[in-house]
């Protein structure tokens, strides 16, 4: 039996580049572009309206940002996965982005093949970060790193937890994770919310970054 294609929402101020995009994702059965905006609150509007798979949204829009649309969306405990999409390749922006709770970072000028590639990851629970992102990304949480006595400590996980966590460092969502371990979306959310705060970091990304640099996501 076919699945059901991921339903996308474009949100982008520039309406030649979302045709652009729109043309490329209808190439694509596993994919539809369910709704497309030119403003973060009217992207914010349709979104709550239509609960879309995927949110693939400008950073720079005049009036309401990308950032603080992803912030409000998140507010809204929105369950859409959302992807920032952007010509800004700047540390601020993609540590801002990340910690207000996108599920990924693309940049405008990526090939549309690898775009598409992306997409998909995106659709089945992974996180997308551009791969020149990904050094500077982990320079960035580096560099940001908690003093020793609030460095994470693994230890203080449950055997649940701990799981969850190598699940995270995989890129996978958190209904892939309720799937995988057989318990509810809001089960695994509490989880997560959990070890967020005994390891003392603020998003599932830096989560995911700090397992794969201490080797905790193999085994």
């Amino acid at each position: 039996m076919a699945e059901t294609p991921a339903s996308i929402l474009l949100i982008d101020d520039h309406p030649l580049l979302r045709r652009g995009i729109k043309q490329l994702i209808e190439l694509e059965p596993e994919m539809t572009v369910a709704g497309e905006a030119n403003s973060g609150a009217e992207g914010i509007e349709l979104a709550l309206k239509i609960e879309p798979d995927l949110i693939l949204m400008d950073l720079n829009m005049p009036e309401m940002d990308g950032i603080e649309a992803l912030r409000k969306l998140r507010e809204h405990n929105i369950s859409s996965r959302i992807i920032m999409f952007t010509v800004s390749d700047q540390e601020d922006d993609v540590v801002a982005a990340l910690r207000a709770g996108a599920d990924g970072y693309l940049l405008k000028d990526m090939e549309p093949e690898d775009m598409i590639a992306q997409l998909h990851q995106a659709a089945v629970g992974k996180l997308v970060i551009s791969d020149r992102l990904t050094t500077l990304l982990a320079e960035a949480l580096r560099s940001n790193k908690p003093q020793k006595s609030s460095r994470p400590d693994y230890d203080s996980l449950t055997p649940r937890e701990k799981d969850i966590l190598k699940l995270i460092a995989e890129g996978l969502s958190n209904k892939m994770i309720g799937r995988k371990l057989d318990i509810s979306d809001g089960t695994v959310k509490v989880h997560v919310k959990h070890l967020l705060k005994k390891l003392n970091l603020r998003s599932r990304v830096e989560v995911a970054v700090w397992a794969v640099e201490e080797g905790l996501h193999r085994g």
